[in-house]
């Protein structure tokens, strides 16, 4: 094994995908390099992950997202977590005109609040979408200060 490459996660817990969907699975990499920003945490505990499910789809300037959601649920027996994209639906869009615009490439995601997960590199995060979705992730760090709150 290479200098620096992460061992792969143990995947057998996690239950193979069924017919019509697919197992993502997102392996998060614990050596990542420090933030040259002194504002921005190094500390992996302040980190989080959001999920992303959607489609690349050719659009126009509106905004777009699917209806669906994303549940978790613990695997008997592991007590490890899986998520499921479930009641995936129709695509909601603006309304707006877009004259002389052409279509460009876009991620299409689940609408509604962020699904966000702790920073977590030693268990793989392991998604359940259905054909035809992608799933994707960003990564998000705390500012290193706290700002106070206000007694009223």
């Amino acid at each position: 094994m290479p200098a620096g490459a992460i061992p792969l996660l143990d995947l057998k817990p996690y239950p193979e995908a069924v017919a019509g969907e697919r197992r993502w699975v997102i392996q998060l990499n614990p050596l990542l390099k420090p933030s040259t920003n002194p504002s921005i945490s190094n500390n992996p505990s302040d980190w989080r992950v959001q999920l992303l499910v959607g489609k690349e789809l050719e659009l126009d300037c509106n905004l777009h997202r699917f209806t669906g959601r994303l549940r978790s649920e613990v695997l008997p027996g592991f007590g490890y977590t899986v998520y499921r994209a479930e009641q995936l639906g129709a695509m909601l869009s603006t309304k707006k005109a877009c004259p002389s615009q052409g279509l460009s490439k876009q991620f299409v995601p689940l609408g509604g609040n962020p699904f966000v997960l702790p920073f977590n590199a030693s268990v793989p995060i392991v998604i359940y979408a259905p054909d035809g979705f992608q799933v994707r992730y960003r990564l998000w760090k705390a500012e290193t200060n706290s700002q106070p709150a206000q007694i009223r």
